[in-house]
């Protein structure tokens, strides 16, 4: 198991001394969560494309952080991007998460 960071450490000690408190979600809530599930799993066509090896190696790595498939990770972020909820911030060239690549320019 992977260590915890500050925020994962305060959730657990909230946990093991019972200070959390199971919810349910609105109604409203719960249907946009279950529309969003059914318009997830409406799969209808194939894609193929190509990578490069480290490319798709930092693709396995986010998703094995966030827990999901690889193949999912990159439908979710395609999804997010057409559908104009993904844009590209101007500090995204100078600022980066830690640990991954610098972004490449065509020669």
């Amino acid at each position: 198991m992977k260590k915890l960071d500050a925020f994962e450490k305060d959730i657990l000690d909230a946990y093991e001394k019972g200070r959390l408190k199971s919810t349910s979600p609105s109604k409203a809530k719960l249907a946009k969560f279950k529309a969003a599930a059914t318009a997830t799993f409406l799969k209808e066509k194939r894609v193929n494309i190509r990578l490069s090896t480290p490319d798709l190696m930092d693709i396995q790595a986010r998703a094995l952080e966030e827990g999901m498939p690889y193949q999912t990770l990159i439908a979710s972020v395609l999804h997010k991007f057409v559908s104009g909820r993904l844009v590209e911030s101007s500090s995204s060239l100078t600022r980066r998460p830690s640990g991954t690549r610098k972004k490449r320019h065509a020669p």
